[in-house]
């Protein structure tokens, strides 16, 4: 592949990342990126991006909705050529898999992994 083809494979899945992030389950205010819905990413040097995904259960409303939001909204990233994803159950999400981020905002406790946990009192 020509050189002037390849993409810079770290600051596109930085872009598709900050995309995700722009992404939110219309049940839970939070992104899907943070909340543990996105199981990999993988991008190409040639601007194939594939994302395995999942939803908070099977019977989630926007089952048939968010997959191809997800798609169109990646696909819209500079340097983006293709996009597949595809949405899997195995394993279930659980709240585990939420960041410590999306934990906070939904005020609950951090994930203790053993670090020392500093909390700032209003």
């Amino acid at each position: 592949m020509p050189e002037s083809n390849k993409v810079d494979v770290d600051i596109l899945r930085q872009k598709v990342i900050q995309v995700l992030r722009q992404i939110h389950d219309p049940e839970i205010p939070v992104n899907i990126y943070e909340l543990g819905l996105i199981y990999d990413l993988s991008v190409a040097e040639t601007g194939e991006v594939k994302i395995q995904m999942t939803l908070t259960a099977p019977s989630c409303p926007v089952a048939g909705s968010l997959p191809p939001e997800v798609k169109s909204r990646v696909a819209d990233v500079p340097g983006v050529k293709e996009v597949e994803v595809e949405l899997t159950w195995d394993p279930p999400w659980s709240m585990d898999r939420m960041s410590d981020a999306a934990r906070l905002q939904l005020g609950i406790e951090p994930v203790d992994d053993g670090a020392r946990v500093v909390r700032f009192e209003p």
